[in-house]
């Protein structure tokens, strides 16, 4: 069976919903293992078939607990999974654009396809309190993350990708 790997970092919830939603509707298809950032190594990364990357935007920027998976493991891999799938998702407060160029970028590195354009979801918390507060994801937005991990199962288990 393919096996997805789901990478994620969540400190308020949002991508943490967001990574959980793409994991539970990937199930029918696939072996989906679902990390967190800090749990997920390189070893992950070459056992998976394709991957899934989920974070959060902070201050315009990709976390700094996926950027450190990023750094952890980019050497230890490279040239070793090319030409394999990914998607990503955002959970922005605002835009997301540079968080998910950020991911694209690495990916590009590591000569990974891109099969999904980045879903980016906006919380629009724009103050400290709502930056800091824990966030709910509505049904019909999970949806999206649902669709995108059924998707790319479903690639994986047909040998789409």
């Amino acid at each position: 069976m393919a096996q997805l790997l789901i990478v994620y970092h969540s400190r308020t919830g949002g991508a943490r919903q967001m990574a959980e939603a793409a994991a539970a509707a990937g199930r029918a298809e696939a072996d989906v293992v679902l990390k967190f950032a800090d749990q997920a190594g390189p070893k992950d990364l070459l056992a998976a078939d394709g991957y899934i990357f989920c974070a959060p935007e902070n201050l315009a920027a990709i976390s700094g607990l996926m950027k450190e998976f990023f750094d952890r493991c980019y050497y230890p891999v490279l040239g070793r999974i090319e030409g394999r799938p990914y998607a990503q998702m955002v959970c922005a407060g605002s835009d997301g654009e540079n968080a998910a160029r950020q991911i694209a970028r690495i990916a590009a590195g590591w000569r990974l396809k891109e099969v999904q354009p980045p879903l980016i979801l906006c919380t629009h918390a724009q103050t400290p309190e709502a930056i800091l507060a824990e966030k709910t994801i509505p049904k019909d937005q999970l949806e999206k993350c649902r669709e995108i991990g059924a998707a790319l199962a479903a690639g994986l288990s047909l040998g789409v990708f």
